[in-house]
Protein backbone atom coordinates (compact mmCIF):
# COMPACT_ATOMS: atom_id res chain seq x y z
CA UNK A 1 0.00 0.00 0.00
CA UNK A 2 1.26 3.43 -0.96
CA UNK A 3 3.22 5.32 1.82
CA UNK A 4 2.78 8.34 0.39
CA UNK A 5 0.07 10.98 1.66
CA UNK A 6 -2.39 11.33 -1.58
CA UNK A 7 -4.57 14.33 -1.34
CA UNK A 8 -7.64 14.07 -3.70
CA UNK A 9 -7.87 17.53 -6.13
CA UNK A 10 -10.99 17.29 -8.21
CA UNK A 11 -13.50 14.80 -8.45
CA UNK A 12 -15.27 15.21 -12.15
CA UNK A 13 -18.48 13.16 -12.74
CA UNK A 14 -20.85 13.15 -15.02
CA UNK A 15 -24.96 12.88 -14.74
CA UNK A 16 -28.16 13.04 -16.77
CA UNK A 17 -30.86 15.24 -14.69
CA UNK A 18 -33.47 15.77 -17.41
CA UNK A 19 -34.59 14.46 -21.17
CA UNK A 20 -33.97 18.02 -22.54
CA UNK A 21 -33.11 21.67 -20.74
CA UNK A 22 -33.68 25.10 -22.31
CA UNK A 23 -30.52 26.47 -21.35
CA UNK A 24 -31.64 30.52 -22.16
CA UNK A 25 -34.13 30.05 -19.54
CA UNK A 26 -32.09 28.52 -16.89
CA UNK A 27 -29.29 31.09 -17.72
CA UNK A 28 -32.07 33.70 -17.37
CA UNK A 29 -33.12 32.58 -14.43
CA UNK A 30 -30.22 31.76 -12.52
CA UNK A 31 -27.41 34.70 -11.75
CA UNK A 32 -24.04 32.41 -11.51
CA UNK A 33 -25.22 30.88 -15.03
CA UNK A 34 -23.13 31.80 -18.45
CA UNK A 35 -24.39 30.41 -21.56
CA UNK A 36 -22.28 31.97 -24.84
CA UNK A 37 -23.55 29.04 -27.35
CA UNK A 38 -21.69 30.53 -29.78
CA UNK A 39 -18.15 29.65 -27.73
CA UNK A 40 -19.34 26.63 -25.77
CA UNK A 41 -22.65 24.33 -26.63
CA UNK A 42 -23.15 24.05 -22.99
CA UNK A 43 -24.44 26.36 -20.15
CA UNK A 44 -21.65 27.10 -17.29
CA UNK A 45 -23.04 27.51 -14.07
CA UNK A 46 -20.88 27.72 -10.89
CA UNK A 47 -21.78 27.50 -7.18
CA UNK A 48 -20.08 28.95 -4.08
CA UNK A 49 -20.78 26.93 -1.13
CA UNK A 50 -19.91 24.60 -1.84
CA UNK A 51 -17.13 25.45 -4.64
CA UNK A 52 -18.02 23.82 -7.96
CA UNK A 53 -18.83 24.60 -11.70
CA UNK A 54 -20.94 22.42 -13.86
CA UNK A 55 -20.84 22.53 -17.24
CA UNK A 56 -24.89 21.68 -18.34
CA UNK A 57 -26.03 20.84 -21.79
CA UNK A 58 -29.14 21.03 -23.74
CA UNK A 59 -29.25 16.98 -23.74
CA UNK A 60 -29.83 17.32 -19.68
CA UNK A 61 -26.54 15.53 -19.45
CA UNK A 62 -23.79 17.36 -17.30
CA UNK A 63 -20.39 17.38 -16.06
CA UNK A 64 -19.07 18.50 -12.43
CA UNK A 65 -16.00 19.58 -11.16
CA UNK A 66 -14.75 21.11 -8.16
CA UNK A 67 -15.64 18.73 -5.25
CA UNK A 68 -12.94 17.03 -3.68
CA UNK A 69 -14.74 13.80 -2.19
CA UNK A 70 -17.51 11.88 -3.89
CA UNK A 71 -19.96 13.24 -0.76
CA UNK A 72 -19.30 16.38 -2.24
CA UNK A 73 -20.20 15.85 -5.40
CA UNK A 74 -23.52 14.44 -3.91
CA UNK A 75 -24.00 17.68 -1.96
CA UNK A 76 -23.53 20.13 -5.31
CA UNK A 77 -25.31 17.46 -7.68
CA UNK A 78 -28.49 17.72 -5.26
CA UNK A 79 -27.97 21.56 -4.79
CA UNK A 80 -28.10 21.98 -8.69
CA UNK A 81 -31.49 19.78 -8.63
CA UNK A 82 -32.94 22.10 -6.21
CA UNK A 83 -31.74 25.21 -7.84
CA UNK A 84 -33.21 24.43 -10.61
CA UNK A 85 -36.34 23.10 -9.60
CA UNK A 86 -36.69 26.43 -7.62
CA UNK A 87 -36.61 27.90 -11.24
CA UNK A 88 -39.59 25.40 -12.42
CA UNK A 89 -37.55 23.42 -14.17
CA UNK A 90 -37.98 19.44 -13.95
CA UNK A 91 -35.09 17.55 -13.02
CA UNK A 92 -34.15 14.05 -11.39
CA UNK A 93 -33.77 15.46 -7.36
CA UNK A 94 -30.93 12.51 -6.08
CA UNK A 95 -29.07 12.48 -9.36
CA UNK A 96 -27.27 9.39 -10.66
CA UNK A 97 -23.60 10.44 -11.40
CA UNK A 98 -20.36 8.33 -12.75
CA UNK A 99 -17.02 9.91 -11.46
CA UNK A 100 -14.86 10.33 -14.15
CA UNK A 101 -11.98 10.98 -13.10
CA UNK A 102 -9.89 11.82 -9.72
CA UNK A 103 -7.18 14.41 -9.85
CA UNK A 104 -4.57 13.77 -6.67
CA UNK A 105 -1.41 15.27 -6.02
CA UNK A 106 1.24 13.69 -3.78
CA UNK A 107 4.85 14.05 -3.02
CA UNK A 108 8.05 11.87 -3.04
CA UNK A 109 9.99 14.19 -0.69
CA UNK A 110 13.05 14.43 -2.67
CA UNK A 111 14.45 15.72 -5.83
CA UNK A 112 13.88 13.57 -8.92
CA UNK A 113 16.21 13.43 -11.78
CA UNK A 114 13.79 13.30 -14.85
CA UNK A 115 16.47 12.29 -17.33
CA UNK A 116 17.68 8.86 -15.03
CA UNK A 117 14.00 8.31 -14.52
CA UNK A 118 13.59 8.19 -18.89
CA UNK A 119 16.32 6.70 -19.65
CA UNK A 120 16.08 3.69 -16.48
CA UNK A 121 12.50 3.20 -17.26
CA UNK A 122 13.39 3.12 -21.20
CA UNK A 123 10.47 5.31 -22.19
CA UNK A 124 7.71 2.72 -21.16
CA UNK A 125 4.61 4.70 -21.33
CA UNK A 126 6.22 8.13 -20.87
CA UNK A 127 6.36 11.40 -22.46
CA UNK A 128 9.04 14.14 -21.66
CA UNK A 129 9.59 17.19 -23.38
CA UNK A 130 11.00 19.52 -20.97
CA UNK A 131 11.17 22.37 -23.59
CA UNK A 132 7.64 22.50 -23.61
CA UNK A 133 6.58 20.93 -20.42
CA UNK A 134 8.48 20.60 -16.96
CA UNK A 135 7.00 17.06 -16.16
CA UNK A 136 7.41 13.28 -17.08
CA UNK A 137 4.19 12.61 -18.29
CA UNK A 138 4.15 8.31 -17.59
CA UNK A 139 1.18 6.62 -18.58
CA UNK A 140 -0.11 3.47 -16.42
CA UNK A 141 -2.04 0.85 -17.76
CA UNK A 142 -3.62 -0.92 -15.12
CA UNK A 143 -5.34 0.75 -13.22
CA UNK A 144 -5.22 3.23 -16.78
CA UNK A 145 -4.28 6.82 -15.12
CA UNK A 146 -1.57 9.32 -15.73
CA UNK A 147 1.25 10.44 -13.67
CA UNK A 148 2.89 13.96 -13.94
CA UNK A 149 6.07 13.54 -12.50
CA UNK A 150 7.84 16.99 -11.67
CA UNK A 151 11.80 17.36 -10.78
CA UNK A 152 11.04 18.51 -7.19
CA UNK A 153 9.30 15.47 -6.14
CA UNK A 154 5.72 16.07 -7.14
CA UNK A 155 3.33 13.86 -8.31
CA UNK A 156 -0.02 14.78 -9.93
CA UNK A 157 -2.17 11.71 -10.72
CA UNK A 158 -5.16 11.67 -13.06
CA UNK A 159 -7.49 9.29 -14.34
CA UNK A 160 -8.43 7.16 -11.79
CA UNK A 161 -12.15 6.26 -10.86
CA UNK A 162 -11.57 5.48 -7.00
CA UNK A 163 -8.93 7.51 -4.77
CA UNK A 164 -7.81 3.37 -4.82
CA UNK A 165 -6.83 3.65 -8.24
CA UNK A 166 -4.62 6.69 -7.53
CA UNK A 167 -2.65 4.69 -4.67
CA UNK A 168 -2.24 1.69 -7.23
CA UNK A 169 -1.03 4.13 -10.26
CA UNK A 170 1.76 5.82 -7.48
CA UNK A 171 2.34 1.89 -5.97
CA UNK A 172 3.31 0.90 -9.53
CA UNK A 173 5.46 4.27 -10.08
CA UNK A 174 7.19 3.77 -7.09
CA UNK A 175 8.08 0.36 -7.07
CA UNK A 176 9.56 1.27 -10.83
CA UNK A 177 11.99 3.75 -9.34
CA UNK A 178 12.80 1.44 -6.65
CA UNK A 179 13.72 -1.06 -9.18
CA UNK A 180 15.76 0.96 -11.26
CA UNK A 181 17.55 2.19 -8.25
CA UNK A 182 15.71 6.21 -8.08
CA UNK A 183 13.96 5.83 -4.81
Amino acid sequence: MTKLNIKVENVVANARIADELDLNYIESQLEDAVFTKKKFPGLVYRTKDPKSAFLIFRSGKLVCTGSKTEAGVRQVMDKLSADLRGIGVEVVEHPEFKVQNIVASASVGRELNLGAIVTGLELEGMEYEPEVFPGLVYRIKEPKSAILIFSSGRLVITGGKTIEDCEKSVDVLLDKLKQIGLL
